[in-house]
């Protein structure tokens, strides 16, 4: 097992953190837009006030270590990885409460090709330990606007970690799921669990739309996030979302997978 030192030069030579594939400019466009009001890049956050670009990034180097330098406009971004292990602790601190009272979980994912094997492991290791691991509006459609149009897709569960499926594809298990930063399929789900009068989920566990949509329905939320999704890191400055982690949520799959292992551990909740 990991311990934190060791954790910290992994996710350096993985790209996880240090330098990581997350390009400056993308990252300072979608700063622009955060701070303008665009829900593309709000993810489902709505602020208490109103954020200037530079407040943003201050929040950013707070959060993650990226250069606060806003002449700094090409290159590849930077991630602390002491700041990526110390929220992957709180991260650990939250499962670790959840499972300790047989809590509820909520799991979800817009990045299921590379993040969903971390979450997978989570979610096997909170239903060993007596948590319920929820999936409402198991099947239903999500409306959601693309670049290419008005797009239908599903929401499904693969091993208890929500995902949508493409238009067109008939089984949960032929596919890895669609990329989308949406909100929608949270609300969609926590909607539904609230019209069937079953069990409300006590901590929800995702990344993009899936952490901040819930989050700011008062639901307590933690996720991993990238240096060019500021709207997870805003949300946690202003209490929205409960922990959020830096990481490059674009490296290899099984690069992710010693992340859970870690966690598991610290919360005690290893198999």
């Amino acid at each position: 097992m990991f311990s934190a030192e060791v954790l910290r030069g992994y996710l350096v030579d993985v790209g996880i953190a240090g330098t990581v594939s997350s390009c400056r400019e993308r990252s300072l466009r979608n700063y622009r837009l955060f701070a303008a009001g665009d829900p593309r890049v709000r993810l489902g956050v709505v602020p208490e006030r109103e954020w200037g670009v530079g407040e943003v990034v201050g929040v950013m180097v707070e959060k993650c270590g990226v250069s606060g330098d806003l002449g700094v406009v090409t290159g590849a971004d930077w991630i602390d990885p002491r700041k990526t292990v110390a929220r992957l602790d709180a991260f650990a601190d939250r499962l670790r409460d959840v499972a300790l009272r047989n809590g509820s979980v909520l799991v979800g994912t817009g990045h299921p090709g590379r993040l969903g094997g971390f979450y997978r492991g989570l979610v096997d290791a909170l239903s060993t330990a007596g948590c319920e691991v929820l999936t409402p509006a198991k099947g239903l459609p999500v409306d959601i606007v693309t670049r290419f149009g008005l797009r239908t897709y599903i929401l499904e569960y693969v091993r208890g970690v929500g995902r949508l499926l493409e238009p067109g594809v008939e089984r949960a298990g032929c596919t890895t799921g669609a990329h989308t930063h949406s909100p929608l399929p949270v609300r969609l789900a926590l909607e539904a669990a609230a019209a069937g009068g079953g069990r409300l989920p006590d901590l929800v566990i995702g990344d993009h739309g899936w952490v901040c949509g819930a989050g700011q329905l008062g639901f307590e939320a933690i996720g991993p996030a990238d240096t060019d999704d500021p709207a997870v890191f805003v949300g946690e400055a202003e209490g929205v979302v409960s922990v959020a982690v830096p990481v490059d949520d674009g490296a290899r799959s099984d690069y992710y997978l010693p992340l859970t292992r870690y966690v598991l551990n610290r919360a005690c909740l290893s198999q």
